[in-house]
């Protein structure tokens, strides 16, 4: 049940909003082992013009540049998951919107169960309803 939030600036074509959604709940699904049916995804462009990397835009340097924020439970994936996530998300979206600035990033934030959650239960009510009882 991850929200992923891209914000990304690259050269505009058509359909691409749609590409990076679907890109970003099959590399969910492929590295973090997330259910794409039950994942959430907000993409925002922005104009290269209007994004800065080192004091200069994007535009002005001929590069692409995207940020993706992943909410996840924590303790729900290992470090080498993350860390697979975090390397294919960053060539993948370099394939797809062209060479990116190095300062791209890509953010697992690990919220506590009882913290987090989607249609008015948290995570941690999820999980003690599922357990057989004892």
């Amino acid at each position: 049940m991850p929200m992923i939030q891209i914000s990304f600036a690259a050269a505009a074509r058509p359909g691409l909003e749609s590409q990076i959604a679907a890109l970003a709940a099959e590399l969910a699904a492929g590295h973090l082992g997330k259910d794409p049916a039950l994942t959430a995804v907000s993409v925002i462009a922005v104009p290269p013009a209007h994004w800065f990397a080192g004091g200069q835009s994007l535009a002005a340097q001929g590069v692409a540049g995207f940020w993706l924020d992943i909410r996840v439970t924590e303790g729900t994936n290992t470090k080498d998951e993350k860390a697979a996530f975090i390397a294919a998300t960053f060539a993948a979206m370099a394939a797809l919107i062209g060479p990116l600035h190095p300062e791209s990033y890509v953010h697992v934030v690990e919220a506590r169960a009882d913290a987090y959650g989607y249609a008015g239960l948290t995570q941690e009510r999820r999980y003690i309803a599922a357990r057989p009882a004892s």
